[in-house]
């Protein structure tokens, strides 16, 4: 696999460097995934996916300034609703709530070096670049403090779940033209559309991005049962109540007899 990698980014690097420089004078990414599109079985238990491509500089001339690469995999974004607990009188209640609009249900981000020493605040914001720049869109007005506190409470908990990740030395780049990344991918990840998002900076300034998309779904029997919940809801609702009611009465009919 990685031989196979390798072999394609040279040529890549090989190939591509006169239309690169036919464009402009800015440098080009072109960037691949390991895998397209992942598979979500019963069996599954997380998989690794490998982020490289090359840099392409007009004329094959590097830099005298080192340039650096950050990636991203990001996906399905989706409104949730978080709720804040409050112990009354002995009982835990829902208390305050939040809705945020765009929260990303899987957000990775590696780095050949930590972000705070690539870019500043502001370009880091823009680009949403660092866990603690998402942009997830608040419904109606929210106080700074409280929502920073929802925000806050979903980065822990998505953090400690594997959803979100962030790993400043993720990004190896090998003669300042080859880079790759590995970022795991947990078994409790969402299915949907994910973006591979590759940024090459230098001296504080993006000067390139790239994407790829990459597909994560169900496949084989949890694919089927996922589809008619959601075609036929009426009678993937009608089929799981039979269901329970002939177990149910299997079950019951095993101890009579013991």
């Amino acid at each position: 696999m990685r031989n196979a990698c390798a072999l394609a980014l040279a040529c890549a690097a090989l190939l591509l460097p006169a239309s690169a420089a036919a464009q402009g004078s800015d440098p080009r990414l072109v960037p691949d995934v390991s895998s397209r599109a992942i598979d979500i079985q019963y069996s599954f238990t997380g998989e690794e996916l490998l982020l490289f491509g090359a840099i392409l500089y007009p004329g094959q001339r590097l830099p005298d300034d080192r340039a650096d690469i950050v990636v991203v995999l990001k996906g399905p974004v989706r409104p949730i609703v978080l709720r804040e607990k409050r112990r009354v009188a002995g009982i835990w209640v829902n208390a305050n709530s939040i809705r945020l609009r765009t929260s990303p249900g899987f957000y990775a981000i590696g780095s050949s070096r930590p972000i705070d020493k690539l870019v500043d605040e502001r370009t880091a914001a823009i680009f949403e670049l660092g866990l603690n720049n998402l942009s997830m869109s608040p419904s109606g007005f929210s106080e700074a403090k409280k929502l920073e506190r929802f925000e806050g409470g979903l980065i822990d908990l998505y953090r400690r779940l594997g959803l979100f990740y962030e790993n400043p030395a993720a990004v190896e780049i090998s003669e300042g033209v080859l880079y790759r990344a590995r970022i795991p991918v947990p078994a409790r990840v969402p299915v949907g559309t994910y973006r591979a998002e590759t940024y090459l900076i230098s001296r504080g300034r993006v000067l390139a991005v790239a994407s790829r998309d990459v597909q994560i779904r169900k496949a084989g029997f949890e694919r089927f049962v996922a589809l008619a919940a959601q075609r036929h809801g009426f009678l993937y609702g009608l089929a799981a109540v039979l269901l329970s009611l002939v177990l149910g009465w299997g079950a019951s009919a095993i101890f009579r007899r013991r």
